[in-house]
């Protein structure tokens, strides 16, 4: 059965599968050229006192990025599922999860895209 998570996940592969032709490189660039957490946060970040989930956190940090989706693309390319710390404004235990339906979507397999 397919629930409401999985169905949520599979969005955000789709999503990304217009950046699967985009050179990492590039993304790379573009990444730390315009992403959020490239830039100073204030000293003390409006969620800092809060008892926040780690996905509540991560979308706090990254809310307002306009290259999440990149930085979520690159971090799967670069480093696979099992990363830590914030990447495209999800947790780590959803990157987990939404990994393999990133794997199965366009032409990963075939391109050699194995993390």
């Amino acid at each position: 059965m397919t629930t409401y998570n999985d169905l949520w996940l599979i969005g955000i592969a789709w999503r990304l599968d217009r950046l699967r032709w985009a050179p990492t490189q590039l993304l790379g660039d573009c990444v730390r050229g315009n992403g959020l957490c490239m830039r100073e946060f204030p000293a003390e970040p409006a969620w800092q006192d809060q008892r926040l989930t780690d996905r509540e956190l991560a979308g706090a940090m990254c809310q307002g990025c306009r290259v999440a989706d990149e930085c979520l693309e690159l971090e799967f390319r670069t480093g696979g599922a099992d990363t830590v710390g914030v990447w495209g404004g999800m947790s780590a235990d959803d990157r987990r999860e939404l990994h393999p339906h990133w794997l199965r979507r366009g032409e990963r397999a075939e391109r050699g895209v194995d993390r």
